[in-house]
């Protein structure tokens, strides 16, 4: 399952392959697990690609984002989907995303029930003069009962955004 969720990944990345160099985005981040009661909370790992936005209006861009975090604990997602964010001329801004890819457990005990996995995210930044940033975000990952388990699991991460 590993192999396919780094296979995944390579091709998820490669379809959303910069076109332009213009507006577009990595965000790295660090942070924790958290699955409630079940499961092993541990460090984490996240990175995540955000393309040209197919879709700008005032605050507001929309573009194609693909994602992969791992854990401590060997947890593996890969996932793409819709990003948005509102920007304020402050500088300060909303991320939201919606994701819909593959989740490998490490353990046992951190499995969500299915491999296929929606991460949904929601963060909040800033944007510095130069165009990096930097935000905190909470993501849900969830299988929106699709599987008979559906435990679901959070993440908290701080992260640098890095525009080109």
């Amino acid at each position: 399952m590993t192999r396919f969720c780094v296979a995944t990944l390579l091709f998820v990345f490669s379809v959303f392959a910069p076109i332009t160099v213009s507006a577009q985005e990595w965000a790295i981040g660090v942070g924790t697990t958290d699955f409630g009661d079940q499961g092993t909370d541990s460090a984490l790992v996240d990175i995540e690609y955000r393309h040209h936005p197919f879709l700008e209006r005032r605050v507001m861009s929309v573009a194609l984002a693909a994602n992969a975090s791992v854990s401590a604990e060997g947890d593996v997602f890969v996932g793409g989907g819709i990003w948005t964010r509102w920007q304020w001329a402050s500088g300060w801004f909303i991320d939201i995303s919606i994701m819909p890819g593959l989740f490998e457990a490490g353990t046992n005990g951190n499995d969500l029930g299915s491999a296929f996995e929606i991460r949904s995210l929601l963060g909040v930044g800033y944007q510095f003069d130069y165009g990096h940033a930097i935000s905190a975000a909470l993501t849900h990952k969830s299988n929106a009962s699709l599987a008979t388990d559906n435990p679901g699991m959070n993440t908290y991460t701080l992260r640098y955004h890095f525009s080109f």
